[in-house]
């Protein structure tokens, strides 16, 4: 087709962008591709800035995160420490027994073995509770059944405990003494209940008789005037004649007669006979019989015959129930050392045997006017050392620790001395 510029096809380029816009519903299929473009766009878009929002910083404004205390705050993941393992102890207490252990109310204890105790638990960091017991025998029978793991007090180190027994490291030394109330009269009692004893009072009524026989022998043979005096008169030359011949002095003055001076001389045998036989009469029963209740021992065997008051379980019974003491004592319980002094005022009791500086604070305790009537008798007695008892059952590192602790307590002055 011929044109106006000499070509024959040069129009149908400028006519082809007509045929590429075509009508009808094809219209729809360009913004078709257009839609899928931009879900693909909107898609690259997402995938491309999703690691720009993982390395994004947290916002200023958002205080949040920074307090969160999860992170800081979770110490249960750490091990624990030994200490805070350990076992709690279950240590049992002597009371009633100062200065030692005594416990004043609920929860409340003092005494050296107490006071010990802490500060062997607060050198090692051992958990502890305490639980009180009667008497010595109670807590170490506990300990030995592993009712408790320590029994704490002044326990003494026996020959007939330590084969029984688990006992710590010893910490003091310490002897048995006798709490008795004196008697300013002991002596005097004394020889008036040996005066009438039956033995000495037969003597004494045969060698009275015997003198007054032989007075009225002389009286009739060598004064026959006087038979003609008044009773009274007769009466008083009788008594002089029997005062001469029973004492001795002036004998060679009342007879003139051989018969008067036979008599005399027999007087003078009666009386040499009975002296002797009276004294040893009472040298004998003095050997053989204890002394009066009243009076001070000076040894444990003179403590036969007397009602002795002890601590049930303790040394001092087992001392009062052994030979030479057995069966030859009354033995009185003692529930605790302050009943001591009561017992003795009250005369319940005539002595107290228990440990000596136990006995020493009771007594320097006591008031004034009761102190100047009490003594101590054989203190220091038999000194045997004095411990803590261990259960069997606990471990022998606990075991170390705590008499590691009671040595260095002993070095360092820490352990009072009785």
């Amino acid at each position: 087709m011929a044109n106006e510029w000499g070509g024959s096809r040069s129009f149908e380029p400028l006519a082809r962008p007509w045929r590429c816009r075509p009508a009808g519903p094809q219209l729809n299929r360009k913004p078709a591709r257009h839609g899928r473009g931009r879900w693909l766009l909107l898609l690259a878009l997402v995938l491309g800035s999703a690691p720009l929002a993982k390395s994004a910083p947290p916002a200023k404004s958002a205080p949040l995160a920074k307090s969160a205390p999860l992170a800081k705050s979770a110490p249960l993941a750490t091990p624990a420490s030994p200490a805070s393992l350990a076992p709690i102890l279950r240590v049992g207490v002597l009371d009633g027994s100062p200065p030692c252990s005594n416990q004043l109310a609920e929860g409340r204890w003092e005494g050296q073995a107490v006071d010990l105790w802490r500060q062997v638990a607060s050198r090692e960091r051992l958990a502890f509770v305490l639980e009180p017991y009667p008497n010595a025998k109670a807590l170490l029978e506990a300990s030995r059944r592993a009712q408790v793991d320590v029994g704490v007090g002044c326990l003494t180190i026996t020959p007939e405990r330590v084969g029984r027994y688990r006992f710590s490291l010893p910490f003091q030394e310490s002897g048995l003494a006798i709490l008795m109330q004196a008697n300013r009269l002991a002596s005097l009692e004394a020889l008036l209940r040996q005066l009438l004893k039956p033995q000495l009072a037969a003597l004494l009524a045969g060698y009275l008789l015997a003198i007054a026989l032989l007075s009225w022998l002389i009286w009739r043979g060598e004064q026959p005037c006087s038979r003609g005096l008044g009773p009274r008169e007769q009466l008083r030359r009788y008594a002089l004649l029997f005062q001469v011949l029973a004492t001795g002095p002036g004998t060679n003055t009342i007879v003139t007669t051989t018969r008067g001076h036979g008599l005399v001389l027999l007087s003078y045998l009666i009386r040499i006979v009975s002296a002797s036989l009276i004294v040893s009469t009472m040298t004998i029963d003095v050997l053989q019989q204890p002394p009066s209740p009243d009076g001070l021992p000076r040894s444990m065997a003179e403590l036969a015959g007397r009602r002795v008051a002890a601590r049930p379980g303790s040394v001092s019974e087992g001392l009062l129930q052994a030979p030479p003491l057995r069966g030859r004592v009354q033995l009185v319980a003692l529930p605790t050392l302050a009943a001591a002094v009561p017992l003795l005022q009250q005369q319940r009791v005539d002595a107290v045997l228990a440990d000596e500086q136990q006995l020493r604070y009771v007594r320097n305790r006591a008031p004034s006017w009761q102190r100047s009537k009490l003594r101590l008798v054989l203190d220091a007695e038999r000194s045997e050392s004095q411990a803590f008892v261990f259960s069997p059952q606990l471990a022998g590192a606990t075991q170390q620790r705590i008499d590691r602790a009671m040595s260095q307590a002993k070095r360092e002055g820490l352990v009072s001395e009785p």
